[in-house]
């Protein structure tokens, strides 16, 4: 009936395709690397986070909440077979096969985590934290896609070049912000093991949660 019913009213086709699960075209592995390199291009743009946080943590904050509103309406259209200009574009580009005829988790649950970087930590634990979700993860995704043949036993796909990307990524960027050398060591470890978690989208948000849980206990003890 719902085929029937796109079909009578002419929506999106693409969109309606994709919210109703059906077959889609096989895409090439190169294809699906370039996907790949969209989604975590995106999600590597939280890192603006802190600098805009810098300025007014506030409005940081409202300016994500919108976003997590528009495009969870955006993506409540697609599953209805409307198409949003632009958005319902990326996402039909950048979608995961898994992620395929329903809501894509992975944008609410990257704001989210943001928030609750700002939310729960000081400065720079917030910073490290966020910086963690933008570059360990998306640099453990990417480098594991492109790279990761050899897999990690019982973490759902996660390779150990992936994981060692994504832990150098948040080593560089915490000595950078703390000249630390242990505190980087420490904060890089940690992220790495939360990554490990084979929990899909909720990795944004207990990457970010737990690496600012770690930065900020330990900037207390020292």
């Amino acid at each position: 009936m719902l085929l029937v019913y796109y079909m009578m009213y002419g929506v999106d086709s693409q969109a309606s395709i994709d919210a109703l699960g059906l077959p889609v075209k096989s895409i090439t592995n190169a294809e699906r690397i370039q996907h790949e390199v969209v989604r975590k291009t995106i999600h590597m743009l939280i890192a603006f986070v802190p600098f805009l946080a810098a300025y007014d943590v506030m409005a940081t904050m409202v300016l994500l909440g919108m976003g997590i509103v528009f495009y969870t309406f955006a993506e409540t259209m697609r599953l209805n077979g409307r198409r949003i200009i632009l958005v319902t574009d990326i996402t039909l580009f950048a979608i995961r096969d898994r992620d395929r005829g329903k809501l894509v988790l992975g944008p609410i649950t990257l704001g989210i985590g943001a928030m609750l970087s700002l939310l729960l930590y000081p400065e720079p634990a917030s910073s490290i934290a966020i910086f963690a979700l933008a570059f360990g993860d998306g640099f453990a995704s990417l480098v594991g896609s492109l790279f990761g043949k050899k897999k990690i036993p019982f973490t759902g796909g996660k390779s150990y070049i992936g994981t060692f990307a994504g832990f150098l990524a948040v080593f560089i960027i915490t000595f950078k912000i703390t000249g630390n050398l242990l505190f980087s060591l420490i904060i890089s470890t940690a992220t790495s093991l939360f990554e490990l978690f084979p929990t899909k989208d909720i990795d944004n948000l207990i990457i970010p949660v737990g690496t600012g849980l770690v930065a900020m206990k330990f900037f207390y003890l020292l």
